[in-house]
């Protein structure tokens, strides 16, 4: 059957209501390689701390596809005039990469292991290299090998003659993404539509109040900044929206800090993550080529709860599924200073073979050299500051860098003795 330039379907949602999408992304949505999104819960085990987190990467990834669009359509409202001074844009330029827009949104998480961010400590090395291939390196291939066709081949692509290559490309940040790259800061960034979605999200199914902010102002306030001199324009927002934007970095910290870094969840993280060590050939998964990333699909929740339920994944295994995880025993200050430290080496000197599993909450919340969002003034003169001059609260974040120590059930009253 043709398809229907003008047809819409719609998802229901909790968050945006109804995502609608076209012909063409219907086909990608129904591929293998995306409805594997289905199988992966967004929080790993965090339904085993707040019990509605059973929702799924598909269902985010729809509402980053919808709330990248949002974000799109309001700064070329907004923005018309510099994306065509500075950028050349023309309506169909513009019409075209709304919709390229709209499919890495909808692709960027494609690539992400079992379990989401919980095993991605077991990516492979790079070939020559001691760093780690990152999710975004697999949701590129998968990009560009298994769903090359149903992004190419659809009759609707005869509008746009998009290539699989530039999608990916956008979604990495290189070079290939052409003028393009400018609209990267939706799908990774301080303003990203996926920060946005995932925030407002987590927290409905968890039940928790800590990721919500006015994100409607948010994205009504979103702009293109003209570029002085031969700077390209750059994405910032509109002065009267920087409390929303000082929102957003505030939900997220709060969100990290109360339920992503929550002492039981980081213990079901560790223990997922050496229970695969026992499941995976080699203690890996494979990587992103060839027939490596073929192998790397066939792995999803519904896999490894199998092995789970057949006594797999050794003693991590077992105690994911009798519940029996490690109990925190000491924990650090958010924010370590030196002496803390110091006291941190002695209590791992008192707990000697008690400790059993060490965990670092590691995040930067905000860094106004990464870069600042700008902010700009319509009032008087027009002006342009960073987001961090307008709030005191965000310029004096430090970086998260707790420690969490861990010891057996059964000795923690032990432990407890040897530390106090």
């Amino acid at each position: 059957m043709a398809a229907d330039p003008h047809r819409v379907y719609e998802i229901r949602c909790p968050i945006h209501g109804f995502v609608p999408f076209n012909d063409w992304e219907r086909e990608i949505i129904s591929q293998p390689a995306f409805q594997r999104l289905r199988r992966i819960r967004q929080l790993a085990w965090t339904d085993l701390v707040y019990p509605g987190a059973m929702h799924t990467r598909f269902e985010h990834s729809l509402g980053v596809m919808h709330t990248a669009t949002l974000l799109y359509d309001s700064i070329v409202q907004k923005s018309r005039a510099v994306l065509e001074e500075q950028h050349a844009y023309t309506p169909e330029g513009l019409q075209r990469d709304r919709q390229l827009v709209r499919l890495a949104a909808l692709l960027h998480d494609v690539g992400h292991p079992p379990f989401s961010h919980s095993a991605e400590d077991l990516f492979p090395d790079r070939d020559g290299s001691n760093k780690k291939f990152a999710h975004e390196d697999y949701s590129a291939a998968i990009i560009r090998n298994e769903l090359r066709s149903a992004i190419e081949d659809h009759p609707l692509n005869q509008n746009t003659d998009l290539s699989a290559d530039r999608i990916a490309a956008l979604i990495e940040g290189s070079t290939g993404a052409k003028r393009s790259l400018f609209w990267r800061g939706l799908i990774s960034g301080h303003l990203d539509a996926d920060r946005i979605d995932y925030l407002l999200r987590d927290s409905h199914h968890i039940g928790v109040h800590y990721g919500r902010f006015d994100f409607r102002r948010l994205i009504l306030s979103v702009i293109a900044i003209r570029g002085e001199g031969k700077e390209s324009p750059r994405l910032g927002i509109e002065e009267g929206g920087w409390h929303a934007a000082e929102g957003l970095v505030l939900a997220r910290y709060f969100m990290f800090t109360q339920v992503y870094f929550h002492k039981t969840r980081v213990a079901y993280d560790w223990h997922m993550r050496e229970a695969l060590k026992v499941m995976l050939p080699g203690g890996r998964f494979a990587k992103p080529v060839g027939a490596e990333l073929k192998e790397f699909l066939r792995w999803d929740d519904w896999r490894v709860l199998g092995l789970l339920a057949n006594g797999d994944g050794g003693e991590h295994g077992r105690r994911i599924s009798e519940r029996n995880h490690y109990r925190e025993i000491y924990h650090t200050p958010e924010v370590c200073d030196e002496q803390d430290l110091k006291d941190l080496e002695l209590i791992r000197a008192k707990l000697g073979d008690l400790l059993l599993a060490e965990a670092q909450a590691k995040k930067s919340w905000y860094k106004p050299s990464d870069p600042d969002i700008p902010v700009y003034s319509s009032v008087r003169a027009p002006h342009v500051q960073p987001l961090s001059k307008y709030s005191k609260v965000i310029a004096s974040m430090k970086e998260n860098n707790q420690f969490l120590l861990y010891v057996d059930a059964a000795a923690r009253e032990e432990a407890i003795k040897r530390t106090n």
